[in-house]
């Protein structure tokens, strides 16, 4: 079993598609095994996204993803990292085919409904980034 974060991005909470893309990702068989709403502070943000906040565009990231609450959640699953990424499309929702779930409710390279971790390495440092042990549950 893996675990994986998922944070549903301002768009997807500004188009009211959280319960769509929930419901994809309990129907693919995960597991909620954390969640929180929160607003993202330009700290964590910048920790968050510190591959890419020496960029010149970070700073567009850092707006976007700081200008409404989030929700942030953790999922269980087999092989959950790989399936998720699988089930969301290419980060450029342009470039994501119908049937994914950037493919139909993305719209462009950063409004692309939800970040996943892109490794399981990635996904236990994302997870201990947003949530503490005692927010996770064994279930």
């Amino acid at each position: 079993m893996q675990r994986t974060l998922v944070i549903y991005k301002p768009d997807c909470m500004a188009q009211r598609h959280v319960g769509n893309v929930l419901n994809r990702l309990e129907s693919a068989g995960f597991v909620v095994v954390g969640c929180k709403m929160v607003r993202l502070t330009p700290a964590l943000l910048r920790e968050h996204y510190a591959h890419v906040a020496h960029l010149p565009f970070y700073s567009e990231i850092e707006a976007f993803m700081g200008s409404r609450p989030v929700i942030i959640m953790a999922l269980q699953g087999d092989n959950i990292v790989q399936k998720v990424r699988d089930l969301l499309g290419p980060t450029d929702s342009r470039k994501a085919a119908k049937g994914t779930i950037r493919g139909d409710f993305g719209t462009e390279m950063m409004k692309n409904v939800v970040h996943a971790s892109d490794s399981v390495a990635n996904a236990k440092l994302e997870l201990a980034r947003f949530f503490q042990p005692e927010e996770l549950f064994s279930i």
